[in-house]
């Protein structure tokens, strides 16, 4: 499957980033903005709502320093960042409709475009590798199946199209670092805008991981959850070093049943679920709210909102090398070394912020 996708690697330092931000960006900050910006090594986004209720994007440092920030139309979920162009794209939580881009180099306003009629998004989406296209999982509602929208990246994020992601509940994706495959988490609920953010279909749900060609849509490979785990949700995928898929799950089921949370496959081979010690499936309360790769450092990190935990994984062994508590655990990415965690009681790498941070933070790249 080629050599693996943007997930956690390829990560640029403070230099990269301060290049390919641009001197309009940086001529725009706040001198303390600035100067938080200089001495951070790591630069990551993350959406949130401050005390007001008002939603925003932000940029932060490894410090959990605020940068720089952008007001949102509503609640965001999910984030993916131009590996060419350095843009920083926020999708609406489900069942919103909107997304906006930021250009960090300063030369363009934020960019909000919109799902089409029929459509909203699901949260999350990715680029091509060549920063040409902006992949977006999507729900045809009416249809009750799963889509990934087609933007055009370079043109004001113009819809091109739609592939179907050939399941329901379309959540995560990704995409290969050849650009030749979409990596689809599919959770397998039905919803409906109609009905909020009811789950409609709990006692007959379908997830599946899916691969599908990039340029056509075609499926390659689809791996349904085996009957007994058929109410295991898969949420959300990242890419190793190896190329190895890891994804991570939240159960529909009862909750003493502590089923497996963590898994990873390749192209070619089955799924694969992570022994995890009983200690830490007790603790991840049956909900993994996301999941990073750290390729540098070879390790795998998941936290749970529910269990109040985020762990960390050698990717090699699937052994568990640490896990401690984190009150409403939010996002996770990887940092110099291990994890930055956020949380949304405004906690990120230790810092406290005057705001709730949403479920999911990205490394810029």
């Amino acid at each position: 499957m080629g050599t693996p996708g943007q997930g956690s690697s390829g990560l640029i330092d403070r230099r990269q980033f301060l290049k390919a931000a641009g001197a309009v960006f940086l001529a725009g900050l706040a001198p303390r903005a600035a100067e938080a910006l200089v001495r951070t090594d790591a630069v990551y986004a993350s959406a949130f709502r401050d005390r007001n209720g008002d939603f925003g994007l932000a940029i932060l440092s490894e410090a959990g320093e605020v940068v720089t920030t952008a007001e949102l139309p509503g609640r965001a979920h999910g984030l993916a960042a131009s590996p060419v162009t350095g843009q920083v794209v926020a999708f609406a939580r489900r069942p919103g409709t909107f997304a906006l881009a930021l250009d960090l180099k300063g030369k363009t306003e934020p960019v909000v475009f919109s799902a089409p009629e029929n459509r909203h998004f699901y949260g999350h989406g990715h680029f091509s590798p060549d920063g040409r296209l902006l992949y977006a999982s999507e729900n045809d509602f009416d249809g009750n199946r799963g889509v990934i929208g087609l933007y055009d990246a370079l043109d004001g994020f113009r819809r091109l199209g739609e592939f179907s992601a050939h399941g329901i509940g379309t959540h995560d994706m990704s995409v290969s670092d050849d650009g030749s495959l979409l990596i689809i988490a599919n959770g397998g609920i039905e919803t409906h805008p109609d009905f909020g953010r009811t789950k409609l279909n709990l006692d007959h749900m379908q997830p599946s991981l899916v691969l599908a060609d990039a340029k056509t849509g075609a499926l390659l490979e689809k791996h349904d959850m085996p009957a007994n785990l058929r109410q295991l949700s898969t949420r959300h995928v990242d890419l190793d070093a190896k190329g190895r898929i890891w994804f991570a799950c939240q159960y529909e089921g009862p909750r003493t049943d502590l089923p497996p949370l963590v898994g990873h496959f390749s192209r070619g081979e089955a799924v694969r679920f992570i022994d995890l010690p009983p200690a830490v499936t007790e603790g991840l309360a049956n909900y993994v709210g996301a999941i990073a790769v750290n390729r540098m450092d070879g390790l795998v990190g998941v936290t749970s909102p529910n269990g109040g935990m985020a762990v960390t994984i050698e990717a090699a062994s699937g052994r568990v090398l640490s896990h401690h508590p984190v009150a409403d655990a939010a996002g996770i990415a990887a940092a110099a070394h291990g994890f930055a965690v956020s949380s949304y009681r405004g906690d990120f790498a230790g810092k406290k912020q005057d705001v709730n941070w949403d479920q999911h933070i990205i490394r810029l790249r």
